[in-house]
């Protein structure tokens, strides 16, 4: 499933929300050298470099990083578990949506391995938290048009917090933020978006195309998605100098 968000990745780059700005510029304070886990497309890379940082990408498919570098950022193509940083350090470890596909403890270590201290991760997901009417009609579409998916979508209100909390459970001392947000869209913009989640794509082409009937359907002409932008992050302490803890 993680390989099929690279099927069409202009469509991703085009279609996936942003962050918020008001996430992304307390993430860079003060941290200007990143590191981007599961650069994808460049989209979170592309808000960091706004806010006047520096981002290195690591990033296992080959389409989606080939997006990334048009963009201008150095991609490294790999998994954050078998990445070499050959002694390279940064002020912040970045990843968005993407730290549910990184083995939790190898991930960690990783990113305390090439932080420096009093550096930042900063693992965070945008979660649509639709109106009651919408999330019944988007419930019902999935039902009746994709009994392929091995997963409903819709099944649970908060589908984030249990990533979030075994996310949590590998760091030291970490925090959660949340920030919440509204964006309009038009019918088309959501029905775009659509194939980009996991696993869609991999839906037989009928049955992709009946969801999309159903879901656009459900949606109107326009309407307005609130989402939550969940952050867990962790501060890298200083190392202790042996002559001052005695």
């Amino acid at each position: 499933m993680a390989q099929s968000f690279g099927l069409d990745p202009e469509r991703y780059d085009r279609a996936r929300p942003r962050y918020p700005v008001e996430m992304i510029n307390r993430i860079a304070k003060d941290h200007h050298e990143l590191l981007d886990v599961g650069i994808g497309t460049g989209i979170a890379a592309r808000q960091f470099r706004d806010a006047g940082c520096e981002v290195l990408g690591v990033e296992p498919d080959p389409r989606m990083a080939a997006v990334a570098r048009r963009y201008g950022f150095p991609v490294e193509e790999s998994r954050i578990e078998d990445w070499d940083p050959q002694g390279r350090t940064f002020d912040a470890v970045v990843a968005g949506q993407t730290w549910h596909w990184v083995d939790p403890v190898a991930g960690a270590a990783k990113a305390y391995q090439v932080l420096r201290p009093g550096g930042r991760l900063a693992l965070f997901w945008n979660a649509v938290q639709p109106s009651k009417d919408l999330a019944e009609g988007f419930g019902a579409a999935y039902r009746r048009a994709a009994p392929s998916l091995p997963f409903d979508p819709w099944a649970v209100t908060d589908p984030y917090a249990t990533i979030v909390e075994k996310a949590s459970e590998h760091l030291r001392d970490p925090e959660v933020w949340r920030f919440t947000w509204d964006h309009e869209y038009t019918r088309e913009e959501w029905l775009d978006q659509i194939p980009t989640a996991g696993g869609h794509g991999l839906l037989p082409p009928a049955e992709l195309e009946a969801l999309l009937t159903a879901i656009g359907e459900a949606v109107g002409d326009r309407f307005t998605m609130r989402y939550q932008t969940v952050v867990v992050t962790t501060v890298k302490k200083d190392a202790v100098r042996k002559d001052a803890a005695r």
